[in-house]
């Protein structure tokens, strides 16, 4: 028997590559399949089935394009409906695969069809869970994701709770825990840094699973502060259970080297968005006016989702060399497959065609605690709400990157902002955004306020954000 967790930290995500005696499972692929083909064909191996755990609302699952290209079923659970053909599996079926046995546990709450995967070993031992986003380590699915016209956030939080208790729990502590995600995931509130664990550990501290809660409690405090739902998450979910264009065709149109006069011309005449997803510090030093900054070594896709509002936008890039087919694929992760190109020759080619650019100012955190102390000054932080409730530069205005968009109008063109997130990243996409909508005044604060804290700029008093 072999079990391999595929973790890919940009989405906080683990898929999962289950193997016995030449026959494989994949729990949960990602959208580029080619690596689970691969990886069954190096081990001599096929792959039987394909299980999803639920549909997914923070990424687009590669398993329509796998099933197409191995033959292999895909598994929901029950009651999960599909354009495409699947095998909705009954509460407590198992599934063979080599000498090991798969059993469906149906454990709704996240969503109506969530299914929760117990591999029972060639020795009839119950060995592991694959627990999707029903369970996850440190905390459970938000239940706020699947609601019908005749089913409450709370409705579903209480058919999470019986699941957890019914399900989950009854189960032997030495049972181990391959989640579907990890911390920084938006799919929960709470979720660990580590990415396996075992459930007696999560019987002891999580919060969700404690033996003396009650319904009520538990509805209760799931619930509470749950930021909303990125707005992609519904359409993800769509795409997941309609289906989707090949993931090959996404690359090979989207893949496509454009000169600076073609480049400018799908900007202008196509409404394509001019996406720069080169590190901030080249950003920051020039970028072609109008565009907007997401750089592809930070939380690249989930960003895209949260702020590229129309999921069908037509998208042009600007990247590092070689890393044209790396941003069409982990655009195309979240469902932005309308990627029609990327500049050829990068900045210094659209420089050499006499075309405009344009640069961001930043300032070092030594310049800005000067400039600070000597005269009033407007300061925007874009960090998280719990982030910004924990501590922050007092008589900041505080404006979340996740709802820059809804929360534009807070800002006056008239002011010079200094713009500052926790380290840097988020801070120029705020930035890159204000500016592509007429905000001209703008200085971001390289360092964030992780290096803020450590000058004598007057903060808020540290508030652990767990007691917030």
């Amino acid at each position: 028997m072999k079990i391999e967790q595929l973790y890919t930290g940009c989405l906080a995500q683990g898929a999962y590559y289950v193997e016995s005696e030449g026959e494989v499972a994949i729990i949960d692929p990602l959208r580029e399949i080619q690596q689970y083909v691969d990886k069954a064909k190096a081990n001599n191996a096929k792959i039987k089935y394909i299980l999803e755990t639920h549909f997914h609302a923070d990424f687009v699952s590669g398993h329509v394009d796998l099933a197409n290209k191995t033959g292999a079923t895909i598994v929901f659970g029950p009651g999960a409906t599909t354009k495409y053909d699947i095998h909705s599996a009954k509460d407590g079926e198992e599934l063979k695969i080599g000498n090991i046995t798969i059993k469906v546990l149906h454990t709704p709450g996240h969503t109506l069809e969530s299914a929760t995967y117990l591999l029972i070993d060639e020795n009839g031992k119950n060995h592991a869970i694959f627990s999707g986003d029903t369970l996850f380590l440190g905390d459970v699915g938000r239940p706020d994701l699947a609601i019908k016209s005749d089913l409450t956030k709370e409705d579903l939080a209480g058919m999470l709770f019986d699941s957890l208790r019914n399900k989950i729990m009854p189960l032997a502590d030495d049972i181990i825990v391959y989640p579907a995600h990890g911390a920084g995931s938006a799919c929960g509130k709470n979720l660990s840094k580590e990415t396996v664990g075992v459930l007696g550990e999560q019987k002891k501290t999580n919060y969700a699973l404690r033996a003396d809660m009650t319904k009520a409690e538990f509805v209760k405090e799931v619930l509470d502060g749950i930021a909303p739902p990125p707005q992609y998450f519904a359409k993800n979910a769509m795409m997941n259970k309609m289906g989707y264009d090949a993931f090959e065709t996404v690359l090979k149109t989207g893949d496509v080297a454009l000169n600076p006069d073609e480049f400018e011309a799908m900007a202008n005449h196509e409404s394509a968005l001019v996406l720069d997803v080169r590190p901030q510090s080249d950003f920051i030093k020039g970028h072609i006016p109008n565009s907007i900054f997401i750089g592809l070594n930070g939380q690249f896709a989930p960003w895209v989702g949260a702020l590229i509002k129309d999921i069908k936008q037509p998208i042009v890039l600007v990247v590092p060399e070689g890393k044209s087919a790396e941003a069409v694929t982990r655009l195309s992760r979240v469902g932005y497959d309308n990627t029609l190109g990327y500049l050829k020759g990068g900045l210094d080619a659209w420089k050499q065609a006499g075309k405009d650019v344009e640069t961001l100012d930043s300032i070092s955190v030594e310049e800005f605690a000067k400039r600070a102390k000597a005269n009033p000054i407007n300061i925007l932080d874009v960090r998280k709400d719990g982030e910004y409730q924990s501590s922050h530069i007092i008589d900041a205005q505080h404006l979340s990157l996740d709802f820059i968009n809804e929360k534009m109008n807070e800002v006056s063109k008239d002011k010079t902002y200094y713009v500052h997130c926790a380290g840097g990243y988020r801070s120029v996409i705020a930035a890159s955004i204000l500016k592509a909508r007429g905000y001209d005044k703008l200085i971001d604060v390289d360092g964030g306020y992780n290096a803020i804290k450590e000058t004598d700029i007057k903060t808020t008093d540290f508030v652990c954000p767990s007691t917030l």
